[in-house]
C-alpha cells in the first residue's frame, strides 16, 4: 500500500541545515495497522507528513497505491490526498462555525460528490464513531474526545485507502483516548490501513506492528 526508499528530509534555516530523516525504508501492506514511535524530535511526525504527501521529502522515494509520488504533479497530489487519504491530527482541525455534520460533509462536497451521497456518507461515518446524537452541535459544544471523534469521522467518510493519524490521543484524557483507540481497532478489523504516530506505548501495542525511530532512522520493527 505504501513504501519509502531511503527517504530523507532536511530543513534549512539560514546557514543551518537540520537533517531530520536520514534514509528511512518503510513498508505498510494493505490492511495493516502500524504505530510509529520515538522520542520527541526523532522524526516520526516528519515521516508521517512525507508519506501522506503533505510535505515534500528532500530525497528518496515514496510509492503509494502503486504510484511514485515524485512523478505526481502538485494538483495530482492534492486530488490524491482528497480522494484517497484520511488525516487525523492531535489538534482536531475542525471549523468552529460549522456543525459536526457540516465539518464531516465539507471535504466530500469539495471533491464534487453529489450532495445527498455526501450527507449519507457523513452521517454513516458519525454513526461509526458513536456521534449520531451530536450532528447539529458546534465544536465548542463538544468535549475534546468528541471533537477528535468528529475528525476521525471526517477522515473516514471518503473511504480512504490509508488513514494517517498524528498523535490522535495526545490531548485527550484516558477515557477519551480509549474510545479513540477502540474506534481505530474497529476500523482496522474492517480492513482499514492505518499509520499512526504515538508516544504512548499502551496505544502502540494495539497496532499490528510498531516501528521505532530514533535520530531520523528506523532502529526497530516489532510485531505485536
Amino acid at each position: 500500500m505504501i513504501q519509502t526508499k531511503q527517504l530523507t528530509k532536511s530543513f534549512t534555516d539560514g546557514d543551518k541545515v537540520t537533517n531530520v530523516l536520514k534514509g528511512i525504508d518503510f513498508k505498510a501492506a494493505q490492511g495493516e495497522f502500524i504505530a510509529i514511535m520515538g522520542r520527541s524530535g526523532a522524526g516520526k511526525s516528519t515521516l508521517l507528513y512525507q508519506m501522506s504527501l503533505l510535505d515534500e521529502p528532500t530525497s528518496g522515494e515514496i510509492i503509494i497505491d502503486g504510484k511514485h509520488a515524485h512523478n505526481m504533479k502538485p494538483e495530482e497530489k492534492t486530488e490524491f490526498r482528497l480522494k484517497k487519504c484520511g488525516y487525523v491530527f492531535q489538534d482536531y482541525a475542525l471549523l468552529p462555525e460549522l456543525t459536526t455534520l457540516e465539518n464531516v460533509v465539507l471535504p466530500l462536497l469539495m471533491e464534487d460528490m453529489e450532495k445527498a451521497q455526501a450527507y449519507t456518507r457523513a452521517k454513516n461515518a458519525l454513526v461509526k464513531v458513536k456521534l449520531s446524537h451530536r450532528l447539529n452541535n458546534l465544536p465548542s459544544q463538544l468535549s475534546g474526545g468528541e471533537q477528535q471523534r468528529v475528525s476521525i469521522a471526517r477522515a473516514i467518510a471518503n473511504h480512504p485507502i490509508i488513514l494517517f493519524a498524528d498523535e490522535p490521543t495526545a490531548n485527550l484524557d484516558n477515557e477519551s483516548s480509549a474510545i479513540v483507540m477502540e474506534i481505530f481497532q474497529e476500523l482496522h478489523a474492517e480492513g482499514q490501513t492505518i499509520i499512526m504516530v504515538t508516544h504512548e506505548e499502551q496505544y502502540a501495542k494495539m497496532a499490528q506492528k510498531i516501528v521505532r525511530i530514533d535520530d531520523g532512522k528506523v532502529i526497530e520493527t516489532i510485531k505485536n
